[in-house]
């Protein structure tokens, strides 16, 4: 019974502490989501410019009584943060390494497949235990340069919110311009 070797070799999986890692694509695991944390301060902020730009519709609204505005994400849903998809990529380095690294957000289908020879471009996360995200990958096998894209703060809120706080910001910088004249 000594000595005996049951045939299976397990190779140890290792985070790469590269910026640019060289490999052949081995396989794409299944995805799960992740959730952006949204800072409070920044939202308060956006929020409270928001508000101050709706203060002369509401005032002309209940003069005028027009029915309801749009509806309006509360503040539980803006402060839950945008879910992304996480996808652990494992690749065998040119070292011949086998090699974890996450890939954030969505690529098209059709962007990678097994076997593909592929040239990344790795940042490493805030928790080290975690292995890097692809910031960029360049497919050398079918020439593509591919940058995956995730939910962001900004995006969250959307452009309506985030307009409609740069004009309370705006009103609200005139008010305090036309106190400081008087």
């Amino acid at each position: 019974m000594v000595g005996m070797d049951s045939g299976l070799e397990t190779r140890r999986i290792v985070h790469p502490t590269e910026r640019i890692v060289t490999g052949r694509l081995i396989r794409l695991l299944d995805g799960y989501t992740r959730e952006v944390r949204i800072k409070q301060p920044v939202l308060v902020a956006v929020l409270a410019a928001a508000a101050f730009a709706r203060l002369p519709a509401l005032l002309l609204r209940s003069l005028f009584s027009f029915g309801g505005g749009g509806t309006r994400r509360r503040w539980k849903q803006l402060k839950q943060g945008p879910e992304y998809l996480v996808t652990p990529v494992r690749l065998r380095n040119t070292a011949g390494q086998l090699c974890e690294v996450e890939l954030h957000g969505h690529l098209p289908q059709s962007a990678l497949h097994p076997a593909d020879q592929v040239q990344l471009t790795l940042r490493p996360q805030r928790d080290p235990e975690l292995p890097p995200r692809i910031e960029r990958i360049v497919n050398l096998t079918t020439g593509q340069l591919l940058t995956p894209r995730t939910a962001t703060l900004w995006s969250h809120l959307g452009p309506p919110l985030l307009l409609q706080a740069f004009l309370g910001a705006l009103l609200l910088a005139g008010v305090v311009a036309c106190s400081a004249l008087t």
